[in-house]
C-alpha cells in the first residue's frame, strides 16, 4: 500500500508546483500528507492556489491570509499508478490570527500487509494480502522473531514505513522497518515504555505514538521522527486503572483511553506541536463493566465501546470540538464476552469480535442519527477472536482467535456481511493477540 522513502525524495516530493508566499497578510495553510503512495495528488486552497504531491510529509499553500478570511483545502486530483483516495481533514475554517498547521491529508488503498503479534512464540507473523480475495500469503522470511518479549499489540503508522510493537513482558516498543516485499528490520533497540505495555496507536499525521501501561496505569508518549522514538515531556501521563485499548479521533486532536478496571474511558487533548496530553473537562468518562476496546467512526461523530465483562457495546456522541464523550441510549446486550471493535470505512458499521455468541464475529448497522446499533448479521470465527482489522478500502476483514492460533479472513459487503475467504483461517504463531495491516 505504501513504501519506504527516505527523508531526501520526500523533500524533492513536497515541492510546490510553482507557489510562491504572495500577499501581504499574515496567515498560511498547511499540514501533512499521509499514506501516498501513487503520484498526482493535486491539492487546491480557495479554489485556487493549488499543490502537486509526490510524497508524504508537511506542507503549507503559498497564499497568505487575513484573520477571519474562510479556508477551504480539496482534493483537485487523486493520485493513481497505484489509485488512492486520499480525505481531507480538518480542511476548513476561518483563520484565527494564527496560521493553520493541523490539515490532513490521509491516502488509503487496499492493503499489502498484515501483522500478527504472537504473544507465546515472541514473535510477528507477516503476511501478503491478495488484492483479488483477501487471503493471507505468507511472506518469505515469517514469523520475524520479536526483539521484546511477549509481543502483545502493533500498529502500522500511516506512511506504512515502519511498525510499532507493545512488548508486554518486557515492557517495551520495538520499531521495525517494512520493506517493499512486507519483510521487517528491527530499527535499533527496544526503548522502555511502561509496566505491561498492551495497547499502541499512532496518531494521524504520523507525529506521536501512544502506549496504554496496562500495570502502571499509563500512557507513554513518544514523538516519532524516521521511525524512531523520543519520549515526550511529561510522559508517562496517569489514567485510570488497566488502561486496556487505545483510539485517536480521525482529526487527531483527543487520545481516548478505556480503563478496564476503572469502567471508565480518558480523554486527553493532544498538543499538536508537542505531543503532549492534558485532560478534558469531564473527563473521565463513565463506560460499563470492563471496557477493553473503543472505535471511533471515520466521521468523527460517535465513538463505540466494547465492555467485555457485562456484555455491552455502548454507543457515544462525540463532540468533535470538546473530545467530550455522551452516552447515546442504554448499551446494547452483545449476548457473549465482547473482545474488540472495529468501525468500516464508510461508517455505516460496527463489527465486533466474540460478540452476540462465542467464537463469532457480529456486524451492527449504525443509525447516522444517533449512532444506536442494529444487530445486522454475524459470521464464525474460530476460537475466542480477540482482535480484528479491515483493510483501508474497506474490501477485507480479519479476525485473530487466541485459542486456536490463527486468523479469520472474510471478504465484507456493503451491508457489513461477512463472507468466509477460501483457505481461511490462516495459521500464525501461538497466542495471536493483535493484528495491523499496511
Amino acid at each position: 500500500m505504501k513504501i519506504l522513502r527516505n527523508a531526501a525524495s520526500i523533500a524533492a516530493a513536497l515541492a510546490l508546483s510553482g507557489c510562491p508566499i504572495t500577499g501581504g497578510a499574515k496567515y498560511t495553510v498547511g499540514g501533512t500528507v499521509t499514506g501516498l503512495n501513487g503520484s498526482g495528488l493535486v491539492l487546491e486552497l480557495n479554489g485556487g492556489d493549488s499543490l502537486s504531491f509526490n510524497g508524504n510529509g508537511t506542507f503549507d499553500f503559498g497564499t497568505r491570509l487575513d484573520n477571519s478570511a474562510e479556508y477551504s483545502v480539496t482534493v483537485v486530483t487523486q493520485p493513481s499508478n497505484p489509485a488512492e483516495t486520499c480525505t481531507v481533514r480538518n480542511g476548513s475554517g476561518a483563520i484565527d490570527k494564527a496560521s493553520i498547521t493541523n490539515v490532513i491529508v490521509a491516502c488509503t488503498q487496499t492493503g499489502r500487509f498484515a501483522y500478527v503479534a504472537n504473544r507465546q512464540s515472541n514473535s510477528i507473523s507477516g503476511f501478503a494480502i491478495d488484492p483479488s480475495t483477501g487471503a493471507l500469503l505468507p511472506l518469505s522470511g515469517s514469523p520475524f522473531a520479536s526483539n521484546g518479549t511477549t509481543p502483545t499489540a502493533l500498529t502500522v503508522d500511516p506512511d506504512g514505513q515502519f511498525l510499532y510493537v507493545a512488548n508486554n513482558g518486557s515492557n517495551s516498543v520495538s520499531v521495525y522497518s517494512i520493506g517493499a516485499t512486507g519483510a521487517l528490520t528491527a530499527v535499533g533497540f527496544p526503548i522502555a515504555a511502561g509496566s505491561g505495555p498492551g495497547a499502541v496507536t499512532v496518531d494521524p499525521t504520523d507525529h506521536y505514538l501512544y502506549v496504554a501501561n496496562l500495570t502502571s496505569n499509563d500512557v507513554s508518549a513518544f514523538a516519532i521522527s524516521s521511525g524512531s522514538l523520543t519520549p515526550i515531556v511529561d510522559s508517562p501521563f496517569s489514567v485510570g486503572a488497566e488502561p486496556a485499548s487505545l483510539a485517536v479521533d480521525p482529526n487527531g486532536n483527543f487520545l481516548y483511553v478505556t480503563n478496564f478496571n476503572d469502567n471508565t474511558i480518558s480523554v486527553f487533548l493532544i498538543d499538536p506541536a508537542s505531543g503532549m496530553l492534558s485532560g478534558i473537562s469531564g473527563s473521565p468518562f463513565a463506560a460499563g463493566a470492563g471496557p477493553i476496546s473503543i472505535a471511533i467512526d471515520p466521521t468523527d461523530a460517535f465513538a463505540f465501546v466494547a465492555n467485555n465483562s457485562d456484555q455491552t457495546i455502548a454507543s457515544y456522541a462525540l463532540n468533535a470540538t470538546t473530545g467530550a464523550l455522551t452516552p447515546s441510549g442504554s448499551p446494547l446486550s452483545a449476548g457473549a464476552n465482547p473482545e474488540a471493535l472495529s468501525v468500516n470505512p464508510s461508517g455505516s458499521s460496527v463489527f465486533a469480535a466474540n460478540a452476540q455468541a462465542a467464537n463469532q464475529v457480529a456486524t451492527f448497522t449504525i443509525t447516522p442519527a444517533s449512532g444506536a446499533l442494529t444487530l445486522a448479521s454475524s459470521a464464525a470465527a474460530d476460537s475466542l477472536p480477540i482482535a480484528v482489522a479491515i483493510d483501508p478500502s474497506g474490501q477485507f476483514f480479519y479476525a485473530v482467535n487466541f485459542n486456536s492460533n490463527d486468523v479469520s479472513a472474510y471478504t465484507l459487503s456493503t451491508s457489513g456481511a461477512l463472507t468466509p475467504v477460501a483457505g481461511s483461517p490462516f495459521a500464525v504463531g501461538a497466542q495471536p493477540h493483535s493484528i495491523a495491516i499496511d
